[in-house]
């Protein structure tokens, strides 16, 4: 994470030559790790991509409130008592079936080119998906993916039932990266409409929209939650029987904080990685879980270290939602 002197610097230093650093980190290859996955057994066109400034044609039923399906049990931590994890690392794994961790999945996507990739995105409506937009549109080549599938809290490359693999019907994206480089972060934002309302059966996060302000001042109050392409090791003691490796099993972190707003942009301190675009940071309030931000992307200094992790507002949600 960051040093105290970054964090000292003025915003025009920060900022001079940052976004040029920017790492989108779900844009890498995920070898065969996709290929041990069943998603090749649905077969469908691709999604239909929307552009922002033609919302009206994608319908959001979510309100912004939270839901927990009547028969979805609860649980604040994202492991059983029986099997808890808690080293050195601020991460664990989540390996909860109970709600809300029930609504977070992993997104793998196939790009124009054929090759695979991965990402994190929760569910904030029965058919709905909150994830980026470079998790959906290639950033270099701004070429939309051929094929996007959500796999909802999938644990050690295990579903509930497979049939809930869900596919992309539609995509309502932020951005396709041909803007500079504050517009692109800022609308790096992007709305999947699945081909199944799975919401209804492992229920979804509500969102909040609150000013940055208070989101700074409530500091290592947050919980962020994604598929990090280095996490879990199985190697590691006590992680042995996530035997199906990295990214296939969530990451959970209790206790990072919204550093500052720069440029309407959010500086975050939750560890994050390469799979893990798109993870919500996540707020209780009142005892239900919001989505108050959208990890999004990573500064790293010339060496390949972590400096600072970028995330998104979400009150385009409060935009659209109103709209519909």
């Amino acid at each position: 994470m960051a040093t105290k002197p970054f964090y000292n610097q003025p915003c025009a230093r920060i900022f001079a030559g940052l976004l040029a650093a920017v790492t989108m980190a779900s844009w890498a290859s995920v070898n065969a790790q996709v290929n041990q996955v069943d998603t090749k057994s649905q077969t469908a066109a691709p999604p239909k991509f929307i552009k922002a400034q033609d919302a009206g044609q994608f319908k959001i039923q979510g309100t912004g409130k939270p839901f927990q399906p009547s028969g979805l049990a609860s649980s604040e931590k994202p492991y059983d008592k029986t099997r808890a994890i808690i080293r050195s690392d601020d991460r664990i794994p989540m390996i909860s079936r109970k709600y809300p961790w029930s609504a977070i999945g992993r997104i793998v996507g196939e790009s124009t080119d054929g090759s695979p990739y991965t990402c994190t995105g929760t569910l904030i409506a029965e058919n709905i998906v909150l994830t980026n937009s470079h998790c959906v549109i290639d950033p270099q080549t701004h070429q939309l993916s051929k094929k996007v599938t959500f796999l909802p809290n999938v644990i050690n490359r295990e579903l509930q039932d497979d049939n809930d693999v869900a596919l992309a019907e539609k995509v309502l994206y932020g951005t396709d990266f041909t803007n500079d480089k504050i517009t692109n972060q800022t609308n790096d934002w992007a709305l999947i409409q699945l081909n199944k309302p799975i919401g209804r059966k492992y229920g979804y996060l509500g969102w909040k929209s609150l000013p940055s302000s208070t989101l700074i001042k409530n500091q290592k109050k947050f919980i962020f939650v994604g598929y990090s392409g280095d996490f879990p090791n199985p190697k590691k003691s006590g992680y042995d029987f996530l035997s199906a490796g990295p990214g296939w099993t969530a990451s959970f972190q209790e206790g990072c904080s919204i550093l500052r707003d720069e440029q309407n942009i959010l500086l975050h301190d939750c560890d994050t990685t390469s799979g893990s675009s798109g993870g919500p940071i996540i707020g209780v309030i009142n005892g239900q879980p919001y989505i108050v931000a959208l990890n999004n992307a990573e500064f790293k200094r010339r060496d390949g270290s972590a400096v600072v992790n970028l995330a998104v507002k979400i009150d385009v949600l409060d935009r659209l939602s109103r709209e519909n």
